[in-house]
């Protein structure tokens, strides 16, 4: 059986998918089970948790012969913090394994992830690799770039609402993204293929965009026009300062976005790609395509208009 925690979002419910079409039994860990009512028609075992609870961790290992550690705390609030999830969720799921006699334990991290990152995720993240190499079990990381399916829903979604957007600064700096579709097909293979074991996976997409460039795939796919607004980077520093005591959430995010204008975000197949892999070919316009073709007119559209505040 294979654990999956963090099974219900964009790049758990591929994964799932691709495991129950190879007759995989598939149990996943979720904080409430009846929101995912399809994975259940899949014939998947929904265990209701989360890891931060140390005994729902415990429970949901029994049995399994690989944990697939897909959870992330960025977005989160209520204590869904990546100190709380990436970090210390990842060392009780790690814990439970090494206990419950799993074979093998694949975690999903993030390309960058490094002690002394700007970005709380990216720390934490590094962290939890360190707990899985240290923990004596079996293991296979996979660094994967930004996915696409996030920031489609970013960018995209208001300038579906509203025909209006906002981006990063100038949004000059082009950032590496790559479908979750295509990195649950590497967590698929890592999570079969014992060679890979004891390797850290380096994933990323076949495009690096600024978000203006996102935001002109999304009306160019959708035949749309819309306003792009720059919110300065002065402003979004400020933000995240002021923000912090307030609402830690939105102010990780806008910290996050800054880093994302401000570092090299990109990525080169040739030079960081693995040969055991398959290659991500999913591009960006066929992400919008298929995820938003159908709401793309819901909306009047307005003339295309970069907006300064």
């Amino acid at each position: 059986m294979i654990l999956v925690a963090g099974g219900t979002g964009t790049l758990g419910r591929a994964l799932v998918a691709l495991l129950t079409a190879r007759q995989e039994r598939v149990r996943v860990l979720t904080r409430d089970p009846a929101r995912v009512p399809d994975l259940a028609a899949l014939g998947v075992e929904l265990v209701r948790g989360d890891v931060r609870d140390a005994g729902a961790v415990a429970a949901a290992v029994q049995g399994a012969s690989t944990v697939v550690s897909a959870v992330h705390g960025f977005t989160g609030g209520g204590g869904n913090s990546p100190r709380a999830v990436d970090r210390d969720g990842n060392r009780t799921l790690f814990d439970a394994a090494r206990t419950a006699g799993v074979q093998h334990v694949v975690l999903v991290s993030v390309h960058g992830a490094a002690p002394d990152h700007p970005v709380e995720l990216m720390r934490m993240k590094y962290a939890a690799e360190q707990a899985l190499r240290a923990s004596g079990l079996a293991w296979t990381i996979i660094r994967s770039t930004v996915f696409m399916e996030t920031w489609a829903q970013v960018i995209g979604q208001p300038l579906l609402a509203s025909r209006r957007t906002r981006v990063f600064g100038r949004s000059t700096n082009a950032i590496n993204f790559v479908s979750a579709h295509d990195v649950a097909q590497v967590i698929d293979q890592a999570s079969h293929d014992p060679a890979l074991r004891g390797s850290v996976l380096a994933v990323g997409g076949p495009e690096n965009l600024t978000l203006r460039e996102v935001a002109a795939t999304f009306e160019r796919v959708l035949g749309i026009a819309g306003r792009t607004q720059a919110v300065p980077l002065p402003v979004m520093r400020a933000m995240a300062v002021l923000l912090r005591p307030v609402n830690a959430t939105v102010a990780r995010q806008i910290h996050a976005g800054v880093v994302m204008e401000t570092r090299d975000m990109t990525w080169h197949a040739g030079r960081l790609g693995d040969p055991r892999l398959p290659v991500p070919r999913t591009t960006f316009a066929e992400v919008i395509a298929r995820e938003y073709r159908q709401q793309a007119h819901a909306v009047p559209s307005h003339a295309t208009e970069e907006m300064r505040p």
